[in-house]
């Protein structure tokens, strides 16, 4: 799943140029058209990966296996109720 829409993804080349840039010259970042498109794309992506992490984790809890809960009896009185 992409999340650095806003993130130019480097070169090898631009990575080494980077190690002798102490001023920051060579920070490069994707543009938007707007301000309102940028931050609708970076909603967008945090959404999906919100929902990703939400699928996941119900396909975790689909595959834990499912033991029998131990009853209390002290809970239970005479007529059956809790």
């Amino acid at each position: 799943m992409r999340t650095d829409y806003l993130f130019a993804m480097p070169s090898f080349r631009s990575g080494v140029a980077r190690v002798f840039d102490l001023f920051g010259v060579f920070d490069t970042y994707n543009d938007s058209p707007t301000d309102h498109l940028a931050d609708a794309r970076a909603l967008h992506s945090d959404w999906r990966v919100v929902g990703q992490d939400l699928a996941d984790a119900m396909t975790m809890v689909e595959r834990e296996p499912i033991l029998p809960q131990p009853t209390d009896t002290a809970d239970i009185d005479e007529a059956g109720r809790h």
